[in-house]
C-alpha cells in the first residue's frame, strides 16, 4: 500500500513539476508588464545558486547535520579530487546552454508545442546511450523512436491561418527560432544526461555532491554568459531587473524541480512516467488554449501529439529505457 502511494505521489509530482515549469516560464516570457523584462541569463544564474544551496543542505542532512562532516566531505570530494571535479565541466557547460535555450524556446513557442517537441530528447538520449554506453535497444524501442519522429514532424506541420501576411511571417520566424532552440536543447540534454550517467557509474560519490560540482561550474558558465550577452543591461539596471513573483516561481521550479524528480523517480516505473508525460502534454495544451490563449490547435497537431504520447508508452514497453539522470 505504501509503495502504491509513493508511485502515485511520484506521478503527481512529475506531472506538476513538468507542467507548472513550462507554463509559468511561458507566461513569464509573454507577460506584458511595466518596466524591463527579466533577463533569462540572470534567471539561470540564480537557479544555479539555489540548486547548490539545496544540494549542500541535503548533504548536510545525510551526515546527521554535522558541520564538521559537511566540511570534510566537500573538501575531500571536491577540492582533493580536482580531476574528478573537472570531468563535470563538460556536462555542466552543456546544461547551462540548455537552460538558456529553454527560455528562448518558450519565448517563441506555445507551451503545448514545446512540450511535444521536447520529447525528442528521448531519441537523442537513446542514440547517445547506444553510442556512448553500448546499450542495445529492443524492437519496440526502435519502433517508438520512428513513431516519435513522425509525431513531432506532424506537430510542426504548418497549419492554414487567416492571419495577415506580416503577422504570419513573424509567427513563422518565431516558430523557427523556438523549434531550433528546442532541437539543440534536446541534443544537449541527451548527450549531457548520458555523460553524467557514465560519470555516476564510474564513481561512488553521492548524487548530491555531484550536483554541487555541476552547480559550481554551471554558476561560473552562467555568470560568464550573463556578462557576455547582457552585461550592459546588468550594469544599467542590475541582474534582478524585471523580477516579480512569477519570475521567482520559475527560478524556484527550475532549481528545485530536478531535486524533487531525482528523489521520487525511483518509485515511478516506465508506465507511470509515460502517464506523467502524457498528462503533462494534455494539461499544457488545455491551459495554453483556455487560459494563456496563445495556442490554436489543429487536427494535425492532435494527431502528432497522440503519436508522441504513444511513442512514449511504447518506448518503455520493452525493457528499461536509457536513463537520463535528473540533474538537480
Amino acid at each position: 500500500m505504501a509503495s502504491a502511494r509513493l508511485k502515485y505521489l511520484s506521478l503527481g509530482v512529475l506531472v506538476f513539476q513538468t507542467t507548472s515549469l513550462v507554463l509559468t516560464m511561458r507566461y513569464s516570457r509573454t507577460l506584458q508588464a511595466e518596466g524591463p523584462r527579466y533577463l533569462a541569463s540572470s534567471a539561470v544564474v540564480v537557479a544555479e545558486v539555489m540548486k547548490i544551496l539545496a544540494c549542500v543542505l541535503l548533504v548536510f542532512k545525510e551526515h546527521s547535520y554535522s558541520i564538521r562532516a559537511l566540511n570534510s566531505i566537500l573538501r575531500q570530494e571536491i577540492l582533493h579530487k580536482p580531476i574528478e571535479t573537472l570531468k563535470l565541466a563538460i556536462p555542466s557547460g552543456i546544461y547551462t546552454l540548455q537552460n538558456n535555450l529553454l527560455y528562448v524556446a518558450l519565448s517563441n513557442l506555445d507551451a503545448a508545442t514545446y512540450q511535444v517537441t521536447y520529447q525528442l530528447k528521448i531519441l537523442t538520449t537513446a542514440l547517445f546511450s547506444v553510442s556512448m554506453l553500448g546499450r542495445r535497444l529492443g524492437v519496440y524501442q526502435w519502433l517508438s523512436l520512428l513513431v516519435l519522429m513522425a509525431g513531432v514532424a506532424l506537430v510542426q506541420w504548418p497549419s492554414e491561418s487567416a492571419a495577415a501576411p506580416e503577422k504570419e511571417a513573424r509567427s513563422a520566424g518565431s516558430q523557427f527560432v523556438g523549434v531550433t532552440a528546442v532541437l539543440v536543447a534536446c541534443c544537449s540534454s541527451g548527450f549531457a544526461g548520458v555523460y553524467f550517467e557514465k560519470i555516476l557509474k564510474e564513481s561512488k560519490q553521492s548524487v548530491w555532491v555531484r550536483n554541487i560540482q555541476l552547480g559550481m561550474f554551471g554558476l561560473v558558465f552562467g555568470l560568464f554568459g550573463m556578462l557576455a550577452y547582457d552585461g550592459e543591461r546588468v550594469r544599467e539596471s542590475g541582474m534582478f531587473q524585471g523580477y516579480n513573483t512569477i519570475t521567482w516561481t520559475v527560478v524556484a521550479l527550475q532549481a528545485l524541480g530536478g531535486l524533487v524528480i531525482a528523489a521520487v523517480i525511483k518509485y515511478a516505473d516506465n508506465i507511470l512516467k509515460g502517464f506523467a508525460t502524457s498528462l503533462s502534454i494534455i494539461l499544457s495544451t488545455l491551459i495554453s488554449y483556455f487560459l494563456l490563449q496563445d495556442f490554436d490547435p489543429s487536427s494535425v497537431f492532435f494527431l502528432g501529439a497522440v503519436l508522441v504520447i504513444a511513442a512514449t508508452f511504447l518506448y518503455g514497453y520493452e525493457g528499461k529505457p536509457p536513463a537520463n539522470p535528473s540533474r538537480a
